[in-house]
């Protein structure tokens, strides 16, 4: 990626993050902002801890300050999150138990094992390391682990290797010491038989120290993820650093830092100026569309506020205001619309999130494995058996690899699929509604369309969609319309998760009418205010920004296409709402 297109890049994200900061300002109002002028003092800084000689990952220099890629990284994401950190860095089993004693709060490089899970939580990999067997010159050759039985074997303590060796049953040929630069000081002083430890710390030690009577005599024996790592239950803090991580791999910083200090002995990364540049050309929309639906949202509630103190005041002028509504019924729609765009908007947001968290997790695993060795570890795998790929064994990744493929075409469809139809839905419509529309088709772009809003209200949602339904005449937007508000009505009367939500079409042979039933096991509505759920500026939640504008509007599409909405409900047992509407209209 060029200089100007990462800046660019850049300048994209810091200016969403702005207008984010600013639309929670403006939506939090004056008590957000006595909040922020109360909290002045500084933010603790957070330690970061890290192995004093591991280069080039992190070590001390020569002037005793701490250094590598893993510091620069470290020091990256705190510049981009706005955070304070200061590192500490002792021997690697030190740093191990004051992660888990809380003297240190974050673990700058530490590999991924099932095993270390119990007691750590891990960010997604920053980078591979490959781990190899070093032996003198005169050394008999191996070629894998297995060939060690029985040997003298060098590893740091509470290592990877330590551990991953430990597994496979070597604890009696374990020579422990503090640093990876005394495992190999010891075996070229001739004592012991190998050391097992990563490859670029070994070639950097070996090199740095001339230890010339030392080489890897077997390479890529163990692939392990290096991450992140915070003690179990910190998962708040390990946020912040994923989402650092991610935007240093979308600006190009990430891979500067890689290329400086691994790029002449890592893998190759894959080029991201496509994927940024999309990600751009879709953030910078959707932040400005939310912009627009919030200001527009609260210029409507005042809008609405005060016409219903006009409304109270001009009890007389009842039939006039009525008949200035019936004109602007296309208005009115389209305000509905964007309210309930506002809710919507959130959810796509955290849509758009998932797919795009899939490719970031998941590309560059899957590239290196099908580029670079497919059809050599297949080859591997019918020689010699199985052996791990990625800490996993190659049996499980071959079947899994196709799986990851599909999750990333999946996530790629339904970004394109939800801001597509987002875009439509709040595109103002004024057609006649003389099409024939596809019911089914219709109900679940609704149900689309509120996703988050279900998933954020029960965990019991169900749709039941009859088969061969006929088509209807009307305007596919404006039933849609309908749909979202008694879908969004239904979420918002659950008292908790674990209440239901079920939803059917069918055909009503009788009356020559499809039929969409919504059942809420939600708090039901008391009978007085049945008849007047249909009115205009008619609600039970404007103290939670309710307009009275949704059953209102979604009453008038009906009877525009000459259909009927019904109500049943019983307080404290749920709400039924049943939507008819004829197949065959005159046209």
């Amino acid at each position: 990626m060029g200089t100007a297109t990462r800046r660019y890049m850049e300048k994209i994200i810091k200016s969403g993050a702005l207008l984010a900061s600013a639309l929670i300002f403006v939506c939090a109002g004056p008590a957000a902002a006595q909040s922020v002028e109360m909290d002045l003092s500084p933010p603790a800084a957070i330690v970061i801890g890290g192995d004093r000689d591991y280069p080039p990952y992190e070590f001390l220099d020569k002037d005793g300050k701490p250094a590598g890629y893993n510091v620069d990284l470290t020091k990256a994401i705190a510049d981009v999150m706005g955070m304070q950190v200061e590192f500490r860095f002792g021997g690697w089993s030190e740093m191990r138990s004051a992660l888990m004693n809380g003297s240190v709060d974050v673990l700058q490089g530490i590999s991924y094992s099932d095993d270390r899970t119990k007691t750590v939580s891990f960010s997604p990999p920053h980078t591979i390391i490959n781990h190899a067997i070093f032996a003198r010159r005169d050394s008999l050759p191996v070629a894998s682990l297995e060939d060690l039985r029985g040997k003298e074997i060098v590893v740091f303590r509470d290592g990877i290797m330590h551990d991953y060796l430990v597994s496979l049953g070597f604890n009696q040929n374990l020579v422990m010491t503090d640093t990876p630069a005394d495992a190999l000081r010891l075996l070229a002083s001739g004592r012991h038989d190998y050391a097992v430890l990563a490859m670029l710390p070994g070639m950097y030690i070996i090199r740095e120290h001339k230890l010339s009577n030392l080489v890897p005599v077997a390479k890529s024996i163990s692939t392990q993820r290096y991450c992140y790592g915070v003690k179990k239950g910190n998962e708040e803090l390990l946020a912040r650093f994923n989402e650092g991580l991610a935007i240093l791999k979308k600006t190009g910083r990430y891979q500067e830092i890689y290329d400086r200090w691994l790029g002449v002995l890592g893998p190759p990364k894959v080029a991201w100026e496509k994927v940024l540049w999309y990600g751009g050309l879709v953030l910078v929309p959707l932040l400005t569309i939310l912009a627009g639906t919030v200001i527009w949202s609260r210029t409507l509630q005042k809008r609405v506020t005060q016409r219903t103190a006009e409304l109270a005041l001009e009890v007389t002028e009842r039939k006039r205001a009525l008949e200035e509504l019936r004109r602007h019924q296309d208005k009115l729609i389209q305000a509905d619309k964007m309210a309930s765009l506002g809710i919507l908007v959130a959810g796509v947001a955290h849509e758009i999130n998932n797919p795009n968290g899939l490719i970031l997790l998941n590309m560059p695993i899957l590239r290196e494995v099908y580029r670079d060795a497919e059809e050599v570890l297949e080859a591997r795998y019918q020689e010699q058996g199985d052996f791990t790929l990625g800490g996993l064994p190659y049996s499980r990744m071959r079947n899994e690899v196709p799986c990851l493929l599909e999750e990333m075409q999946e996530g790629a469809n339904r970004i394109k699929r939800i801001v597509e139809e987002l875009k439509d839905f709040a595109r103002q419509d004024v057609s006649a509604a003389t099409e024939p529309v596809d019911f089914n088709a219709a109900v679940r772009t609704a149900v689309r369309l509120v996703d988050s809003s279900i998933r954020s209200a029960t965990n019991r949602f169900e749709a039941d969609y009859a088969s061969n339904l006929p088509t209807i005449t009307g305007n596919a937007q404006r039933i849609e319309q309908v749909v979202v508000n008694l879908i969004l009505n239904a979420c918002q009367s659950l008292p908790d998760p674990e209440r239901r939500i079920a939803l059917t079409t069918a055909y009503d042979r009788t009356t020559d009418c499809v039929v969409l039933e919504l059942t809420d096991q939600g708090v039901g509505i008391a009978p007085e205010h049945i008849q007047h759920l249909t009115d205009p500026f008619f609600t039970t939640k404007r103290e939670s920004g309710g307009t009275g504008l949704g059953l209102s509007v979604s009453a008038s599409i009906v009877k525009e296409h000459d259909g009927s909405l019904e109500f049943d409900s019983n307080p404290g047992t749920g709400t039924s709402v049943t939507l008819k509407l004829p197949c065959s209209r005159r046209i």
